[in-house]
């Protein structure tokens, strides 16, 4: 499994990195490669590939995609440190990037990464026709904005210190972390031309595996370490915010999270041994505070 995550890693990063070298020259590069090259397991990238390993897609056709995946992912985590927002001064065991270059040219920043996604997926590098590209634009940006991570951002700390529904925090956690994931299981069915109903499918998929990440990410914020989680934990508790762990207990919390990777399973049984990496990746986002 660490095998796997380090070549999508280090083929993303290299993709990236030639990608981000041939942009014209402008002062926010340094603080967007800092965004962007700051470690990650590439967890996202890698459902991309095991659930386009499904429907037999080229491997760097999807690299191209996670690679416009992961720039948002890296604006919504330099945002979502900023003072206004979860006010975290450490990201993956360095300093953030507003700590290290301010909060304005953080923004900047982060908005110039969420626009560059668009600019990957729009490029020659990625062999579609215009038509899909325009479909796999589409829908990353609906997962980007108001209806996804910027919506749930807003959910999240609109949320805190009050009493929330487990409905509306599930609502929530889908929209700030779930959207994403559904886009990453929903590309390979775009690019294959698959049906409406294929399409929902795998994207209710994805919105379960996104829901199992963040379920996991909040189990370690209340018992991991910094070392860990690569940031300051217990941060959720102290500031209030609308957890499934706050709301069902730590143990109720694991007994969720073991539920959905069944309930993800019993909709991937139609493709037998084909689903088995994807399978693993679920197991490896529960257990990655381990």
């Amino acid at each position: 499994m660490q095998k796997k995550l380090d070549k999508i890693a280090k083929d993303t990063n290299l993709f990236l990195t030639k990608f981000v070298k041939k942009q014209k020259k402008s002062e926010l590069i340094i603080p967007m490669k800092y965004g962007l090259f700051s470690g990650g397991k590439k967890i996202r990238s890698k459902i991309l590939i095991d659930t386009g390993s499904l429907f037999n897609l080229d491997y760097k056709s999807l690299i191209v995609i996670g690679s416009a995946i992961e720039c948002i992912h890296a604006y919504s985590l330099i945002h979502d440190d900023l003072p206004c927002m979860d006010n975290d001064s450490i990201r993956r065991g360095k300093p953030s990037t507003h700590i290290k270059f301010g909060e304005s040219t953080a923004v900047l920043a982060g908005n110039s990464l969420l626009t560059m996604a668009f600019e990957i997926l729009s490029h020659k590098h990625l062999n579609v026709s215009e038509k899909i590209k325009i479909e796999l634009i589409n829908k990353i940006s609906e997962s980007s904005g108001h209806l996804g991570i910027a919506g749930g951002q807003y959910l999240d700390l609109n949320f805190e210190h009050k009493k929330v529904s487990k409905k509306r925090i599930i609502e929530m956690e889908i929209k700030k972390t779930g959207k994403l994931f559904s886009f990453c299981c929903v590309a390979p069915l775009i690019i294959k031309k698959k049906n409406k109903i294929e399409i929902k499918k795998f994207e209710n998929i994805g919105a379960d595996i996104g829901l199992l990440f963040q379920v996991a990410d909040d189990l370690i914020d209340y018992k991991g370490s910094l070392l860990i989680a690569g940031k300051k934990t217990g941060k959720d508790k102290k500031k209030g915010k609308a957890t499934l762990i706050n709301l069902l207990g730590y143990k109720n919390t694991i007994k969720y999270a073991n539920n959905l990777i069944l309930k993800i399973n019993n909709r991937l049984r139609g493709y037998g041994s084909n689903s088995k990496d994807l399978s693993e990746t679920l197991n490896y986002i529960l257990n990655r505070n381990k």
